[in-house]
């Protein structure tokens, strides 16, 4: 195993066991066509694999005895990271995006964050949606609240309301999750 330090601590990384690093007296080999060839010593393992021109690649370190594979280790190598850069390629980056408003927000301009919040909702984001109180305003949280709720109505066809409206300073916020497709 080797210690990848990381900012505040480390990640233990568990390294795959190649031909001489291989400790074990006996090994379970599969040979590159996938047949099984038996229990072997290692030495037999590695000149299996080596009269193939491939490496002995331990599988299963935790088997008993140890499986191990005659295999092409740099194309394994490659293979393994291609196919970890296409998962990560598929998950879905989720970002939040915010609307900010405030209580006095007139209908057109109310409109044109709708419609910001509806594009957002579309693309798959989550949406925060923000009233901001300035001066006495704050001493009305109810319009706020009325026009987040008013929000949530324009837009529950395509998203709903995942933490409802809720006071913090001057500030009112609410987040509305796209629906699942």
């Amino acid at each position: 195993m080797q210690a990848i330090p990381l900012g505040g601590g480390t990640i233990a990384k568990q390294e795959t066991n190649v031909n001489r690093a291989i400790r074990a007296r006996e090994v379970r080999v599969i040979d590159d066509e996938g047949g099984q060839l038996g229990i072997l010593r290692l030495e037999d393992a590695l000149a299996a694999a080596a009269e193939r021109g491939l490496d002995l690649v331990e599988v299963s370190p935790g088997a008993t005895p140890p499986v191990c594979r005659i295999m092409d280790y740099g194309k394994y190598k490659y293979m393994a990271s291609k196919r970890a850069a296409e998962a990560r390629k598929k998950t879905a980056k989720v970002e939040l995006k915010e609307v900010k408003m405030r209580p006095k927000t007139e209908e057109h301009d109310f409109q044109f964050k709708v419609k910001h919040a509806r594009r957002f909702l579309e693309e798959g984001n989550k949406v925060k949606v923000t009233v901001m109180f300035r001066g006495r305003e704050v001493t009305h949280p109810e319009f706020g609240r009325n026009l987040l709720e008013k929000v949530a109505e324009e837009v529950k066809d395509l998203g709903q309301v995942e933490s409802m409206p809720r006071m913090q300073g001057r500030f009112m916020h609410m987040v509305i999750a796209p629906s699942k497709k």
